[in-house]
């Protein structure tokens, strides 16, 4: 069983690769192949030979063995997770000028917490589409560079700050600046540099701003995890490395082994990519079509599976213990944690909870749960959604985490550990 300093410090690793989820793809891609996996293209046609395969479509991947898996019927042990994290996204005409600033146009990108990325050092990243003879081809860029910045209003300036907090508006006061002059600057020409092509030729972009200070381990003892993007990368990191460890035996019970990472459930995952779209059981289908099955059998083993979705969970806070569930603490480095509601914001019932479950014994870790308090609404995962499309039992779980949705956001070093031995024993039970 790998440390809980080696696998610590590879999530650091993973996390400092991927500012983008196209660039969580590519770190997962990059492990996966290392491990024997090979990529497949979703316009061919995909082999009949039993093998490790993943795909890629933008910020999404799904990787699969159909080693272990005795014919069409056997059934999927999946684990689901997201790519993407609140951020700022670059407008298609972004450039502006005002009192002798330059500035860039953006959009919000799910719940961040904004005042959380004032007066921070801003790099920026993404995918652009760019022309290519007589057609498109995209490319990933990366700035590392301190470009961007959102500079917060001095106290002087407005005497209520201490009283009311900022009352930020995301057209006013969000904009980054990022040089000096009276007119605005040239983002196509920018961008176009970094890519090493005329600017002509840059027709779109998904360009992000990420926070430029490094993922770190923290703490007296440093059994701390400080980054961005944790939500929910921790997982995207933790099923990756789960399904390369859990193809190295073979499961008691015969099945296929799946990770799903979606791009968008920040925003609701309805896209072509997201977990609400037809991505998941279209995958499904081909995987079980290359096993020598029809619709049929898929719909058996879909029968004959369960889902584990994975999204951070909320550790108990220290300031705000009155803001959790009494009855339910979550510890920092106690271990995952199971997420139910009643009204089923999250997926899990009492048969996923039992898989989970044993899941973690087998793993020889500890299980937590989480339940909202109930005079208060209760966030959401893929796991509702993915359990409603395919019809399979579905069990959401998470690991500690504060300050979610900060640019900045803390777990357990020890949680990561824990974690990825618990999914690695759910893909492959005993």
């Amino acid at each position: 069983m790998s440390s809980v300093r080696e696998i610590a410090d590879d999530l650091v690793d993973y996390l400092t690769a991927s500012p983008t989820p196209f660039h969580a793809c590519a770190e997962s891609r990059r492990m996966l192949e290392a491990a024997g996996f090979a990529q497949l293209a979703e316009r061919d046609e995909w082999p009949a030979q039993q093998g490790r395969y993943f795909i890629v479509r933008g910020g999404s991947l799904i990787a699969w063995s159909t080693e272990h898996a005795d014919g069409a019927t056997s059934g999927f042990r999946m684990v689901g997770a997201h790519t993407d994290s609140p951020n700022f996204r670059i407008k298609p005409q972004p450039d502006a000028a005002r009192a002798g600033w330059q500035t860039l146009g953006v959009e919000t990108y799910g719940g961040m917490i904004v005042n959380s990325w004032l007066d921070r050092d801003l790099g920026l990243a993404g995918r652009a589409a760019l022309r290519s003879g007589s057609g498109t081809q995209t490319q990933l860029f990366r700035v590392d560079d301190p470009i961007l910045r959102i500079s917060r209003l001095a106290v002087h300036l407005d005497r209520g700050i201490r009283d009311k907090g900022e009352q930020l508006n995301a057209q006013q006061h969000l904009a980054p600046h990022w040089g000096l002059g009276d007119q605005p600057g040239d983002f196509r020409g920018f961008l176009a540099e970094q890519l090493d092509v005329p600017a002509a030729d840059v027709l779109a972009w998904d360009a992000m701003t990420f926070d430029l200070q490094a993922p770190a381990r923290i703490g007296r003892d440093r059994e701390l995890v400080a980054s961005a993007r944790l939500d929910n990368l921790a997982t995207s990191f933790a099923a990756t490395r789960a399904l390369i460890d859990a193809v190295q035996a073979p499961p008691a019970t015969p099945h296929t082994q799946v990770i799903a990472l979606f791009d968008h459930e920040e925003i609701g995952s309805m896209s072509q990519r997201g977990a609400f779209s037809a991505l998941l059981m279209t995958t499904l289908e081909r995987i079980t079509r290359s096993l020598g099955g029809d619709r049929e059998q898929l719909h058996r083993a879909l029968a004959a599976s369960v889902i584990a979705s994975g999204d951070m969970a909320h550790a108990t806070h220290p300031h705000y213990a009155d803001r959790h569930e009494p009855q339910h603490q979550v510890v920092m480095n106690g271990g995952p944690v199971l997420k139910i509601n009643t009204n089923l914001r999250y997926a899990t019932d009492s048969v996923g909870a039992a898989a989970f479950r044993i899941a973690c014994e087998q793993a020889d870790v500890p299980c937590q749960n989480f339940v909202m308090r109930s005079d208060l609404p209760c966030g959401s995962t893929v796991g509702p959604m993915t359990s409603a499309l395919t019809g399979v039992t579905t069990v959401d779980f998470g690991a500690p985490t504060l300050s979610m949705h900060s640019v900045r956001e803390l777990a357990g070093a020890q949680d990561q550990r824990m974690y990825a031995a618990a999914l690695t024993a759910f893909l492959s039970p005993a």
